[in-house]
């Protein structure tokens, strides 16, 4: 389907065939890799759901937003990778590949493995922020302790996944991480319905699984032959220093705000529940059923914005600035384009995919509109991918954390508070709560202003002339 979208803006001129099927190449495994993901969260809540009842339902939803900030973390060292590798790799800078692998690495075992530890030691804590329930309590605990483990480990599957999307191959990294969602659903039947371990189980095998993928990782990066994959297209030399000063400051000041945007999307969530649950139980459960929709139809972003950053990354590491740009104009139309498509078809079929998420037909008039509404935002949602792609490609990353903070911090939330509650002073002062619509606005503007930040960074063009202080010399392995 992807391929045929560019195809045919390819035949209306709009962008240049080739550079469809390049971009296609690279976000289609990405893609197919966030929905193996996706359902393997679906399985883990679904398994312990049907085992233990509503409660380990609530307990492991407790805990997913920790594992997430700690994804999310780890997410943006590895933006700081692809940045590296592309444009190196485009500049045919091995040396200088390896050495961005290895640094992001150390980066990352730097940060998880201490956070990994506090999640283990004290995840009642962490879990009563959230929970009032005390069985729900107990199972988040007991889930957040075990899958604490695996942080480390799925941080670094992240960098090494990003290395090799940087450097042409996002097949490696789909083949890798499906196989770790198969063997995650697999452990998680046997140690949930045979052995009877619960939540504990479901963590089990999330961890195993992570161990699994980056054994397969390590040993590519160390020149063997993988069943399926082959060699990758860059390895690590060991007899080079891991690290360097001047390395670790380009990882950390790339990185960072990649980081903090990502934290600061994942941690927006907690209080933003806390929110619409002043509204009710069934506002709040259609409103998480829209989020769910968006979730679902944002996973092309996933593939075109790293698409984006490694074509993008290694034109620049050539330095052919204005081809560049042509690059990334191109394939954040074609994302867009793509969005539009599904946003589309859910718009028609809104009532259905409600039904799809709740049984009771009184509820189904409610989740619609949420579900229309959630359609609607996905779309900047691709707008911000596209954008941001180029921008870590180039090394300018402060500019998508603009954006989140301001969209979700500045006016999401309180918008959404303004809705619950009456406000008695300030620009959102009402008399009144602003009542269910404030929602309806807050869901867009929370992908509507972040997109509006981005996409004017990206046309400056400024982000070109800050990837000149990334860029290797082109010659250097020549």
């Amino acid at each position: 389907m992807l391929l045929s979208v560019g195809i045919l803006l390819a035949r209306g001129g709009v962008i240049d065939r080739e550079r469809a099927e390049q971009t296609t190449d690279l976000a289609w495994p990405r893609i197919v890799t966030g929905v193996a993901r996706m359902s393997k969260s679906a399985a883990d809540v679904a398994m312990v759901g049907t085992a233990l009842g509503a409660a380990a339902i609530a307990g492991v939803g407790f805990a997913t937003p920790f594992w997430g900030l700690a994804f999310a973390a780890g997410a943006g060292i590895a933006g700081a990778t692809i940045s590296l590798v592309s444009q190196r790799y485009g500049a045919n800078a091995t040396d200088a590949v390896s050495l961005a692998v290895t640094t992001s690495a150390l980066v990352v075992l730097a940060i998880m493995v201490p956070l990994a530890a506090v999640f283990w030691s004290v995840p009642e804590w962490f879990i009563g922020l959230i929970a009032g329930d005390g069985a729900a309590l107990d199972y988040g605990a007991a889930y957040l302790r075990i899958v604490a483990l695996g942080v480390p480990f799925a941080a670094l599957n992240l960098v090494g996944s990003r290395a090799l999307v940087g450097a042409d191959d996002a097949w490696t990294p789909m083949i890798l991480r499906v196989s770790g969602a198969i063997i995650n659903v697999v452990i998680n039947a046997v140690l949930i319905f045979g052995v009877g371990l619960g939540v504990v189980g479901a963590a089990i095998g999330t961890v195993v699984a992570n161990v699994v993928v980056l054994a397969l990782f390590a040993a590519g990066f160390a020149g063997l032959r993988l069943p399926l994959v082959g060699r990758f297209p860059v390895t690590i030399d060991v007899s080079a220093p891991p690290v360097t000063a001047a390395e670790l400051r380009d990882i950390v000041t790339i990185g960072a705000p990649l980081a903090f945007t990502n934290l600061a999307r994942r941690g927006a969530q907690i209080p933003m529940l806390a929110v619409v649950a002043l509204f009710g139980p069934e506002i709040a459960a259609a409103y998480v059923v829209a989020r769910r929709v968006r979730d679902l139809l944002d996973t092309p972003g996933w593939g075109f914005s790293l698409a984006s950053s490694s074509l993008v990354g290694q034109v620049l590491g050539t330095g052919d600035e204005q081809r560049a740009g042509t690059y990334a104009r191109e394939i954040l139309l074609f994302g867009t384009v793509v969005y539009a498509i599904g946003a589309v078809a859910v718009l028609a079929l809104a009532r259905q995919v409600a039904s799809l998420f709740v049984s009771d037909p009184g509820i189904v008039p409610l989740v619609t509109p949420f579900v229309m509404v959630a359609a609607i935002s996905v779309v900047f949602r691709g707008i911000n991918a596209g954008t941001t792609g180029p921008l870590r490609a180039s090394g300018d990353t402060r500019w998508p954390l603009y954006g989140q903070f301001i969209g979700l911090y500045a006016v999401t939330l309180p918008l959404a508070y303004a809705g619950a509650v009456t406000i008695p002073f300030g620009p959102l002062a009402a008399v009144t709560p602003l009542g269910i619509e404030a929602l309806y606005v807050a869901l867009v503007l929370e992908t509507l202003v972040p997109a509006v930040v981005t996409y004017y960074r990206f046309g400056t063009g400024s982000w070109k002339v800050v990837s000149r202080a990334y860029r290797p010399d082109p010659s250097a392995d020549d």
